[in-house]
């Protein structure tokens, strides 16, 4: 990682393509032989830069370290770091690969929808992407469309590691992750939980190929619990976390656990909705794991 004072840039802005707390991601290319589109993760960190970078940014700037040697094609590559001192703050530069398009602008351009040739496409490619992360020991946590990135040439890229983290089993982590409408109801219900939170992301993730919309668009942790029961169904007393501050009542949602067979969605068939089924399972130890959702008939004849 290089740390000095801000010098030249080595990249030629050319548009501002993403705001988050923390920065701004721009497009650029890289001034010289190669002249490549790349992404930069531009983050200014107020404050006396002698306290150094912030823990969840070394977190994230390790955990890409960690995966760029195995050079996934379904996870985006970070290419450079450089951090510099600038009016009294530090500025981290995060450069990755450039890719056209997020999922979310994907789908807002699929007009009449999408195949489901298609959707088993972006699938594949997506469980693929979780299964080496979780093989890997890691949890990505905040899976979303915004976070998910596509090629023109349709490759499909996880993107976004910043609330990334090592896990152990049912390791004991914050609870403000993952964007509300795609948050497990193991978060919602603030008990432990593991990989299979991301398996959750990805059903919902699944169903919003087909539907065009979020699956549960809520407001309020309790309106987004309800509108998961009202699909899934209320799970049975003994399944509920027995650490969760949440308790257990009947007028969460119509009674009955998911059963096998169950029509969520008309219209996505029967392997369809058995495999939303089983990554959209209520109990974290139940639900598929991604390289199981990846031999599902839905996807292994795909």
């Amino acid at each position: 990682m290089d740390n000095n004072v801000c010098g030249r840039s080595d990249y030629e802005y050319l548009a501002e393509i993403g705001e988050g707390a923390y920065g701004k991601v721009y497009k650029a290319r890289e001034i010289g032989v190669k002249q490549r589109l790349v992404a930069l993760k531009k983050l200014n960190l107020p404050g006396d830069p002698e306290t150094g970078i912030p823990p969840f940014m070394i977190r994230e700037v390790a955990l890409l370290r960690k995966i760029e040697y195995f050079n996934h094609p379904n996870i985006v590559k970070l290419l450079d770091v450089s951090a510099c001192i600038r009016n009294q703050s530090l500025d981290l530069t995060l450069v990755f690969e450039y890719i056209d398009q997020d999922l979310t602008t994907f789908m807002s351009c699929a007009g009449n929808g999408l195949s489901l040739e298609k959707i088993k496409d972006v699938m594949q490619q997506l469980l693929k992407g979780l299964d080496f992360l979780h093989s890997n020991m890691l949890v990505h946590r905040d899976l979303k469309p915004d976070n998910i990135l596509i090629g023109s040439r349709g490759e499909v890229k996880i993107a976004d590691f910043g609330l990334a983290r090592i896990y152990t089993y049912q390791i004991a982590l914050t609870p403000c992750v993952v964007t509300l409408w795609y948050r497990a109801p193991e978060v919602l219900l603030q008990s432990g939980y593991m990989s299979s939170v991301d398996i959750w992301s990805a059903g919902c993730i699944f169903a919003e190929l087909f539907l065009l919309r979020p699956l549960f668009r809520a407001f309020t942790e309790a309106q987004q619990l309800k509108k998961i029961f009202e699909l899934i169904g209320l799970p049975s007393e003994e399944d509920w976390p027995k650490e969760s501050p949440v308790r257990y009542s009947p007028a969460w949602g119509p009674t009955g656990v998911e059963r096998p067979g169950t029509q969520l969605l008309s219209g996505l068939g029967m392997q369809g909705n058995s495999l939303l089924l089983e990554c959209l399972t209520f109990k974290p130890s139940n639900r598929i794991s991604a390289s199981q959702a990846l031999a599902h008939p839905f996807l292994a004849e795909a």
